[in-house]
């Protein structure tokens, strides 16, 4: 049975890493189409809705089941004491700290108040792979 139940929250974790990277993805790239629209145009009214609903319809909901399904294998494999893990966890909050970047950009986008070019956001979609290449390593190869 806990073989069964670690399976189950693996496959559950990767699930809602996948979901929560696939909107960590996109959502600065429309940050980038969304930059050139003239506010109140239909096209910056439509890029508005669509980063509403990603944000909180995938990339919220993903994010808090990576970081329960997460902290759960944690558990199940007592990982607390890996050195591996705690370098894991530094770069989850580098994450959470850019998901919350990416939310505060949206809110302005939204009141017609953003600051960036196009250009700051493509630099800004390549953060989250970065930090998903080092976070996979270190959760499969374990380094240290």
């Amino acid at each position: 049975m806990t073989n069964d139940l670690y399976l189950w929250v693996t496959a559950l974790h990767i699930i809602a890493v996948i979901a929560w990277m696939a909107g960590m993805l996109y959502l600065p790239r429309l940050y980038v189409y969304h930059a050139d629209a003239e506010p109140g145009s239909v096209q910056s009214e439509t890029f508005k809705v669509m980063e509403r609903r990603l944000l909180r319809a995938i990339i919220n909901p993903a994010m808090i089941a990576t970081w329960g399904f997460g902290l759960w294998l944690a558990y199940l494999t007592d990982a607390w004491d890996q050195h591996w893990f705690h370098a894991k966890l530094g770069l989850l909050v580098a994450m959470q700290i850019l998901h919350a970047a990416f939310a505060r950009w949206r809110r302005a986008f939204a009141k017609d108040a953003n600051r960036h070019p196009a250009r700051f956001y493509r630099w800004m979609n390549e953060a989250p792979t970065i930090l998903l290449i080092a976070i996979v390593i270190l959760a499969v190869v374990q380094p240290f």
